[in-house]
């Protein structure tokens, strides 16, 4: 929803208005400046849905305070320039993914603007949400491979923490065994397709959508490093004082939207789509019924355990120092907005993998307990299958049926989102061999 013209029109010209519900004070009209990554699906709950919905607008119209409330809704490619809005005064709440949170939380100190982790938008539990991928005619076939490689990713990112954490498990300096080339999204994607890095480190929607468009193949799935991986929404600390209200009303919004998304999957999926341009059947990967991502605006514990962990990161690069995590995490906002309902979605675990088919021309999926149900069903309807997904059989990380590496072990047929961790699957189990997707599909007609 933008703002219409006639609005911003207003808020050029009345003196009643402020950009930034902590400098409004009394003003009869009040715009609360909202920064999110349309892009960055994982975070749709706090930003391209919810503005879609209009639970935001709904909410702040019940208040019934005397006042007029405007929301303006800027859309960023990173949470950097989000982050720069928050310490100038210019954003109240924004949405952005771990690392960048800490960032966030760094420079609001530094700049004595602090602002707060108020909830959580998107997580995975195991780091599924980076994905290192390469391109598809690569010969690479490991993270070993990588040593003396060009590797994209953007520094200060969680994608950077999952190459850093993942080099540093299979041996190799982050800092020395590799030439990282510090690059934006978009960016790092046209250089793996121009060829000149050999490999990208990125995280939700990047890998997904380069594979399904057959730009890249995973090499390396974020769930093997078994870290949490999440986004959140960050609030200024004089906005949330002053305007207590209005934040409470915002996460209510935000609820209500992740209620929506877990109803209505598909049909949230192709709003976000339309919304982004990103296929829809991308965005249902990552935030579909049994997606990569599982949205719960609840701070768990586990969560705020790995952002500790991802301090040491930025401190290595020199992006941060030390920060004091448990004072830059305030959920007392989100715990009054849900009331009694947050101890139940606190203690709410993420949904089963399954496997998954999207039909063309269907309103909604169909899951299968086990990947070669999928596989049969596929093979019966090959000209009607507008997606199909399986959960990685050692991570869980849901991927592309057609894209996954394939074992064969006996009558069983097991999806892999990277080679490696097919090839350790095989090497642990006699008679198990990889297979294509084409073999996966007779044996299992």
């Amino acid at each position: 929803m933008k703002i219409k013209p006639v609005v911003a029109t207003f808020l050029l010209l009345s003196p009643l208005t402020a950009c930034g519900s902590a400098q409004a004070g009394d003003s009869s009209t009040v715009t609360v400046t909202v920064g999110y990554q349309s892009k960055t699906i994982n975070t749709v709950t706090a930003g391209t849905l919810l503005r879609s919905l209009g639970y935001f607008e709904k909410q702040l119209a019940s208040l019934h305070d005397g006042r007029t409330y405007k929301v303006d809704w800027q859309d960023y490619a990173t949470g950097a320039p989000i982050t720069a809005q928050m310490t100038a005064g210019k954003i109240d709440i924004g949405s952005m993914g771990d690392f960048p949170l800490l960032i966030n939380a760094a420079r609001g100190k530094q700049l004595g603007k602090p602002t707060h982790l108020v909830s959580v938008t998107g997580y995975n539990l195991r780091g599924g949400l980076n994905t290192i991928v390469t391109a598809p005619d690569s010969k690479l076939a490991s993270l070993g491979d990588l040593k003396g490689r060009k590797v994209s990713t953007s520094v200060g990112s969680a994608a950077d923490g999952t190459l850093v954490r993942a080099l540093q498990r299979a041996g190799i300096d982050p800092d020395k065994g590799i030439e990282k080339l510090n690059q934006q999204p978009a960016v790092g994607a046209s250089a793996l397709s121009a060829g000149s890095t050999d490999a990208l480190s990125q995280f939700v929607a990047w890998p997904g959508l380069l594979t399904y468009q057959g730009k890249a193949k995973a090499l390396y799935d974020g769930a093997e490093l078994n870290l949490p991986t999440f986004h959140g929404v960050t609030a200024r600390e004089d906005f949330a004082e002053q305007r207590p209200e209005v934040l409470e009303a915002f996460l209510k919004a935000q609820a209500e939207a992740t209620d929506y998304l877990d109803a209505h999957p598909v049909a949230a999926a192709e709003s976000v789509a339309k919304a982004t341009g990103l296929p829809p059947e991308v965005v249902y990967l990552y935030n579909g019924a049994h997606g990569i991502s599982t949205f719960d605006p609840a701070v768990k514990p586990q969560l705020i355990s790995a952002l500790k962990q991802d301090v040491s990161v930025l401190k290595a690069a020199k992006l941060t120092g030390d920060i004091d995590v448990d004072a830059f995490v305030d959920d007392r906002y989100v715990r009054k907005a849900l009331g009694s309902g947050y101890a139940k979605r606190l203690a709410a675990a993420p949904a089963a993998s399954a496997s998954e088919v999207w039909p063309k021309g269907a309103a909604g999926t169909q899951s299968f307990k086990t990947p070669v149900e999928l596989l049969k069903y596929v093979s019966a309807h090959q000209n009607g299958i507008r997606a199909a997904y399986v959960p990685d059989a050692t991570t869980g990380t849901l991927w592309f049926a057609d894209k996954a590496v394939w074992v064969a072990d006996g009558d069983r047929l097991l999806p892999f989102v990277a080679p490696e961790t097919a090839r350790a699957y095989v090497g642990a189990h006699a008679g198990a061999r990889t297979v294509t997707y084409a073999q996966a599909l007779e044996q299992a007609s």
